[in-house]
């Protein structure tokens, strides 16, 4: 409203960019409504409408510290069941994986979940419910009793459990079992999960679209797979020098030199179900082997690798470390060693 009282001009606004347009259903002033201030109060309407965030299931997890005896002798009696002569590699290989996953869903227990405060007591746990139980009835005093109650149990349960905890960890450090002990800290700890929101391209400005993101993480691998042309490993011409057949004791050596309780690869199968098997194993992975060195064809699971991207503190920019492609490359190279200690 102007000074003389007569004149009045709309010079408050609300922006809304263009795609959310839609979005406003009414924008109008309150003449009645008093702020205190000599203009008029003005509201809109808005309508959101979010995406739902669904639920995803984590795959569940084999117990592969109890393997059963009965797994073990049914993959071994549907292993030399099958043909090893002049098969494709991939075809082998998926009836091989199918048999070992198969049987390892049938027989191995999976993993159990604990609930997240492992430290509450049954007596907690108890009063939990009663406190539950009350509040649905609307007996507040009985219910503010309940709680502190709960309160005063909890914390004595949960400094207990890591007196408890601290001195297994002791235990282990002094005993020297490191993977009990760093296992132990992570378990109390917590595992840290960074956020990948937003990454940093070539030229240092900030990616935050999913596509965009995925395009630079495309062109950072395309680049750590170039090939170099000074590099003395790199033959791209005619092999003349045929080198020998794969031995079984090479297959075996490298199985049992694989480290265990490590994470499962793009296929989802762990090592541990294929060192149980020992021998049997051996022969049919030296068969596979085989036929890759002769047909120079790989299976499809063999030729995926799994990207991890680790985010350097302090920094929206990350590296990547690559299992697949590295572990590839050196155990090329740790091949031919090993052939030449042979030949030594």
């Amino acid at each position: 409203t102007s000074p003389d009282g007569q004149h009045r001009n709309q010079i408050d606004y609300i922006l809304c960019s263009q795609r959310w347009r839609s979005c406003l259903q009414s924008a109008k002033t309150r003449p009645g409504a008093d702020c205190g201030s000599d203009q008029e109060l003005l509201i809109a309407k808005f309508r959101l409408k979010l995406k739902k965030v669904g639920k995803t299931t984590r795959p569940f997890r084999s117990d592969l510290n109890q393997i059963p005896y009965n797994n073990t002798v049914e993959v071994r009696n549907r292993f030399k069941g099958l043909d090893l002569i002049d098969r494709v590699p991939d075809e082998l290989w998926n009836e091989v994986r199918n048999i070992a996953q198969e049987t390892g869903i049938k027989t191995i227990p999976i993993e159990k979940k604990c609930k997240k405060a492992k430290w509450l007591s049954g007596e907690a746990l108890q009063i939990a419910v009663k406190r539950r139980e009350v509040k649905s009835k609307g007996e507040k005093e009985r219910y503010k009793h309940l709680n502190a109650e709960f309160q005063r149990i909890a914390r004595r349960d949960k400094k207990a459990f890591f007196r408890d905890q601290c001195k297994e960890i002791e235990e282990n450090n002094r005993m020297g079992k490191t993977r009990d002990l760093f296992k132990k800290i992570r378990d109390t700890k917590g595992t840290f999960h960074a956020k990948m929101s937003s990454i940093k391209d070539r030229n240092g400005m900030d990616l935050t679209e999913a596509e965009d993101i995925k395009k630079r993480w495309q062109k950072y691998t395309e680049e750590l797979y170039k090939k170099d042309l000074n590099d003395p490993d790199n033959h791209d011409g005619v092999i003349t020098d045929l080198e020998p057949d794969i031995l079984e004791c090479e297959v075996k050596w490298a199985l049992e030199s694989i480290t265990t309780n490590k994470a499962n690869g793009g296929d989802g199968f762990p090592v541990e179900l294929f060192q149980i098997l020992k021998d049997d194993a051996v022969k049919v992975l030296h068969s596979i082997c085989q036929q890759i060195w002769k047909t120079q064809q790989w299976p499809q699971d063999w030729k995926r690798s799994v990207f991890i991207p680790i985010p350097k503190k302090g920094n929206a920019k990350s590296k990547m470390a690559v299992w697949g492609g590295l572990t590839n490359s050196c155990e090329k190279k740790r091949s031919k060693k090993q052939r030449r200690k042979g030949k030594i």
